[in-house]
């Protein structure tokens, strides 16, 4: 399992990857922060560019802030680096 520490930029003109920005990886959403819409459209996004099921991807920390700590079944921290070209 893969641990992922994101910095989310909501409410933006698209979704996407901005880089890294230490050990945390920028993403802009266009979704807005309210009613759990944030942290849906990041695990959607993360699955659509990792290659994982939805189901794989989960918040641990951060559900209500815009550093979040997600956990991704089934690829590790390595693999994370390699497929994420931000």
């Amino acid at each position: 399992m893969g641990r992922l520490l994101i910095h989310v930029q909501p409410r933006a003109k698209r979704d996407e990857i901005v880089g890294w920005c230490g050990e945390r990886l920028k993403v802009r959403l266009t979704a807005p922060p309210v009613d759990n819409a944030a942290n849906e459209a990041l695990i959607r996004f993360l699955a659509a560019e990792l290659g994982v099921s939805r189901a794989d991807i989960e918040i641990r920390q951060g559900l209500t802030s815009r550093d979040k700590t997600a956990e991704i079944e089934g690829v590790n921290a390595a693999l994370l680096r390699d497929r994420i070209r931000g």
